[in-house]
């Protein structure tokens, strides 16, 4: 009996250290240490949420850049890839469906890949600089604007590699969206 107790209170104790102490502990310190980060780095516009830098958005208008695409349908709750293996009839179909639509949308090229694969995380908010430039003639005759000064706003808001070392240079469609419409004021 006496070992029953024990366990119980340890179950206690740990559940109350490791279910409420530990992360309000871990959360006040992002608080303090990464406050955008932690509070989500959320956007508005005129008193209005926009969205979040750090969550993909689904932009299928033509005159916006578009995101990769999400196997989640953008959809934070449901993060997650397709897990479609390379011999997968659906991921052929799906990346044939989306060559094609970007062939026709933007021009005959073949699109860079993050317009064609989903990331992993189906979230990811940010494509390649390739990727931007890919939608520019689309975007300039959509919004009547010339291509140098949609290829200066892609160069202003490339973000380059993690410390200097890690990832490769991106751009946050968001940011670039809302960039466009402010152009268009």
């Amino acid at each position: 009996m006496k070992q029953l107790f024990i366990g119980l209170k340890m179950f206690v104790i740990l559940s109350v250290v490791t279910g409420i102490v530990y992360p309000a502990f871990v959360t006040g310190l992002s608080g303090a240490f990464f406050k955008d980060q932690a509070q989500g780095q959320f956007i508005s516009r005129g008193g209005h949420m926009v969205g979040s830098i750090l969550i993909s958005q689904n932009f299928e208008d033509p005159k916006y850049f578009w995101s990769r695409p999400s196997a989640v349908n953008h959809n934070p709750l449901l993060s997650g890839g397709s897990n479609l293996g390379q011999m997968s009839a659906d991921l052929k179909k799906q990346v044939s469906e989306r060559i094609q639509k970007n062939k026709i949308l933007d021009h005959p090229e073949l699109p860079p890949q993050d317009l064609v694969f989903a990331s992993a995380s189906g979230l990811d908010p940010h494509i390649s600089p390739e990727a931007a430039l890919y939608q520019i003639q689309r975007i300039a005759k959509v919004r009547d604007l010339a291509d140098t000064t949609l290829r200066h706003l892609i160069n202003e808001l490339t973000e380059p590699r993690q410390f200097g070392i890690f990832g490769e240079p991106r751009v946050n469609v968001l940011k670039l969206n809302l960039a466009l419409d402010h152009l268009a004021l």
